[in-house]
């Protein structure tokens, strides 16, 4: 039974060791504060205790223990000697819960952002609605009176051919009038002249007369 155990305690152990030699990166697991030691035993000294969740490079395994070097900053890229069963592949569970974290963080400030820019985009689609009413109702305005004006251009045209008609008939009538009136004191002018003239005459012939009969006496 103890042989048995062993065996399937190698088994895991040799399966354990091949993943974590093939990755490129691990974790100490969770819950665990391990030692990094100068090799691969507890014979040698220990360097550092490493806290769960710590990320590490792995650079080989053999008898499980596994040597790995730190990626923290400010570890100077130290290295050292870990047992292989305190090494995982996966994120730890407080890592992937600080990145869930930092993301919903982000994802907050992206929506804040993005409510702000709604906001505004809302605002400036009502003032629009609300301009686009006003010039709506203007061209309906407008609409509507081009319709009076369509209905009624028949009778402004026949109105204004009237207007022009009896403007020129006006303007006729008015030159008439001034060559009549020209005319009319030609007439009187002569006439005038010849009522000065008959005048003249008679008062000769009556002076002629008088003459006479003074002669006479």
């Amino acid at each position: 039974m103890k042989r048995f155990c062993f065996t399937i305690s190698a088994i895991l152990a040799l399966t354990l060791m091949g993943q974590i030699s093939w990755a490129a990166k691990a974790y100490v697991s969770d819950s665990f504060r391990i030692s990094l030691r100068g090799g691969p035993s507890i014979d040698y000294k220990i360097l550092k205790f490493l806290t769960s969740g710590l990320p590490v490079e792995v650079l080989e395994s053999e008898e499980g223990w596994t040597r790995v070097q730190l990626l923290e900053p400010g570890q100077d890229n130290q290295s050292g000697w870990v047992l292989s069963r305190y090494l995982m592949t996966r994120i730890p569970w407080e890592n992937q819960v600080i990145s869930l974290k930092q993301e919903k963080a982000q994802l907050e400030k992206r929506l804040s952002l993005i409510e702000n820019e709604l906001g505004k985009a809302m605002i400036h689609k009502q003032e629009l609605t609300l301009e686009l009413e006003k010039y709506s109702k203007n061209l309906r305005k407008l609409q509507d009176r081009y319709e009076i004006i369509k209905q009624g251009a028949p009778d402004y045209l026949n109105l204004k051919a009237t207007y022009e008609t009896a403007q020129k008939t006006i303007q006729t009538l008015v030159k008439e009038n001034e060559r009549l009136k020209s005319s009319q004191m030609n007439r009187w002018f002569a006439m005038g002249a010849l009522v000065l003239l008959c005048g003249l005459m008679i008062g000769l012939l009556v002076g002629r007369q008088q003459k006479k009969r003074s002669s006479y006496y």
